[in-house]
């Protein structure tokens, strides 16, 4: 018999861990990015298309891989749905606690689900514009998701001995 209690996940961080879109590896990206480590179970990377339109860069499609929980995959899930089409500026302003709010919430133990997912989009969002004309919107300073993600994937590295995860 098991000790572990289930937790308490919402009705739409089951349908999306149950059916999630934009699942799979993409071909042919213009930018890849991941979060997280293998070594806790939990790690997305991320799959954008983008294209130029006018003055904006626009996320045309958007694929996650993700290794770990029901909350990890509806994170990343839900988090393709919000930019899937939107321009990188309004994408960098999607923030975790939005991805948990449209999850209609996920338990306090599983809120690095959705950090994750949202690092991992900045961190491509970044990886985007190293080689292209930095955009003004564009911090210089890390965002709280990314230092969030950075200080989870370094407590990782010195527990397990791991590299970064980042890509």
């Amino acid at each position: 018999m098991s000790t572990r209690i289930p937790l308490p996940y919402s009705p739409k961080v089951l349908k999306y861990f149950r059916n999630p879109k934009n699942m799979g590896a993409m071909s042919d990206p213009t930018v890849v990015s991941t979060a997280g480590s293998p070594a806790c179970g939990d790690m997305i990377r991320l799959y954008l298309k983008i294209r130029s339109e006018g003055e904006d860069d626009v996320i045309e499609d958007i694929r996650f891989e993700s290794y770990g929980c029901a909350a990890n995959i509806a994170a990343a899930s839900v988090l393709t749905e919000l930019v899937k089409g939107k321009p990188l500026r309004d994408a960098w302003n999607v923030t975790w606690k939005r991805v948990s709010d449209e999850l209609g919430g996920l338990p306090a133990i599983k809120y690095h689900c959705s950090i994750l997912a949202v690092g991992a989009l900045k961190r491509a969002i970044r990886s985007y514009y190293r080689d292209r004309p930095k955009p003004k919107w564009l911090p210089e300073e890390l965002t709280v998701e990314e230092r969030q993600t950075m200080e989870e994937e370094a407590i990782l590295e010195r527990i397990y001995g791991l590299g970064p995860n980042t890509t």
